[in-house]
């Protein structure tokens, strides 16, 4: 997975809140390439750099708008759904769903979505064409022949 500082959208951004949700510190402005999605798969991977406790869960969603602040025209592109507090990990991944007929909205961003108050919790967000998951075990004490 290899990492672009012009695609970080949220850095060490708190996810410390109370059933309400935030988007990202940062947008993308795509300009007239408005077609995200489509072609190779993008991806985002949501990093918790700060570990997230408290709530009951949140969501991580990628999401497009008509403007730079992200509060208008609203357009979710990629969700994990809500995600139990307790089962959220280091990373989270989310792909981008390609807007089939439309021409899309011109910024990118992420929003975190909280149920219950998170008491600690920092992510960072970054956009990748590819992931990697270093983080499969398989079973141990076999024999091929």
């Amino acid at each position: 997975m290899i990492t672009d500082k012009l695609l970080r959208v949220s850095t060490d951004q708190s996810v410390a809140l109370t059933d309400t949700s935030a988007v990202s510190t940062d947008t993308g402005d795509l300009g007239v390439a408005r077609d995200m999605g489509e072609g190779r798969d993008l991806y985002a991977v949501f990093t918790a750099t700060t570990a997230i406790a408290g709530g009951t869960s949140t969501k991580f969603e990628v999401i497009v708008a008509s403007d730079a602040a992200l509060t208008t025209v609203i357009v979710v592109i990629g969700s994990t759904g809500a995600v139990a507090t307790a089962s959220i990990g280091a990373q989270q991944i989310v792909r981008f769903n390609p807007l089939v007929g439309s021409k899309g909205q011109r910024y990118l961003g992420m929003r975190y979505t909280v149920v219950g108050t998170n008491s600690a919790g920092k992510v960072t967000a970054d956009v990748v064409t590819d992931i990697q998951d270093g983080k499969k075990f398989y079973a141990s004490g076999f024999t091929v022949a």
